[in-house]
């Protein structure tokens, strides 16, 4: 039988930055398959050819996501795709977060603005300020959190969103995100481990799209309520089969409970580096799905 061949899919930033990269196209091959890392907009790339693509880090889709959505769905015509693009349109938005809310996931609060609302400082209003931020987006891009009594200014972000066609959440700042933002990976649908990060967003009525999106990395040891809402919010996902990757980003609320920030399907940070068997499982994964499709 021939060797399984694995694209791992990422971006011309993700080649030069991404330092799982690597990491995962090495232990791939030592695992006896035949893997690459492809940029996933290279022009005619031979999709066909692989048995198996997996997204990783595709750092660009938010900028260009009617391409990348496109594409998901060509490449799954011609090849396997993990995640599938369902899970991948499904995800892009981040409206997911009122359905898994209804699925009755704890989540953090939020409510959506719609292009063609018009919002006023009203609407704005919480006894520990506002987050503001585009449905769609990736590490923290055009968002910005806002104190008390700056309603008007969170107002005006958001106009600025909805006129360019932008859909628009507005979420309550939980003041318990200081004590770090917990990521819990699952890998095959199984919890694999986790890490605690500082927050990003330090600096109220500041958008900074050039900040670093993963400050004070350190490994985690998850609480059982954490790892419960993890595993409520990965059930509530529209999907056969479990992904082949998850990251769930959890905060605290004001009354110490875990709620989602963010379920990550498309090409999170998976911190392999902070687990001594994180990469093998990842690997493991792989090698399984090629194998079962093959």
């Amino acid at each position: 039988m021939s060797v399984a061949r694995v694209a791992v899919v990422t971006s011309e930033a993700g080649v030069e930055y991404d330092d799982d990269l690597p990491l995962i196209v090495d232990a791939l091959r030592s695992g006896g398959l035949s893997a690459e890392p492809v940029v996933w907009h290279t022009a005619a790339a031979p999709w066909a050819r692989f048995d198996l693509a997996v997204i990783r880090s595709t750092w660009d889709y938010v900028e260009r996501l009617d391409e990348f959505l496109t594409w998901a769905d060509s490449t799954a015509g011609v090849t396997r795709l993990w995640n599938p693009p369902p899970l991948v349109r499904w995800n892009s938005d981040k409206h997911y977060l009122g359905e898994l809310a209804r699925h009755g996931v704890a989540v953090v609060p939020t409510r959506f603005l719609e292009p063609g609302t018009q919002p006023t400082a009203a609407d704005f209003g919480g006894a520990d300020g506002v987050v503001v931020k585009p449905a769609v987006s990736a590490g923290a891009l055009d968002t910005a959190r806002y104190e008390p009594g700056r309603q008007a200014d969170a107002a005006r972000h958001a106009r600025t969103l909805l006129e360019q066609g932008r859909s628009v959440m507005v979420q309550p700042y939980l003041p318990r995100v200081a004590e770090g933002e917990r990521a819990l990976i699952f890998v095959g649908g199984a919890f694999s481990h986790a890490i605690r990060k500082d927050p990003l967003l330090t600096e109220p009525g500041v958008i900074d799209n050039d900040r670093v999106p993963h400050l004070g990395v350190a490994p985690y040891q998850p609480t059982e309520a954490e790892l419960r809402t993890a595993a409520a919010a990965l059930a509530a996902v529209p999907s056969p089969s479990a992904p082949l990757f998850a990251r769930v980003d959890l905060v605290l609320d004001n009354a110490g409970e875990p709620v989602v920030l963010e379920l990550e399907l498309i090409e999170p940070n998976l911190f392999l580096r902070t687990d001594a068997q994180a990469l093998g499982r990842f690997a493991e994964a792989v090698a399984a799905r090629a194998a079962a499709q093959r």
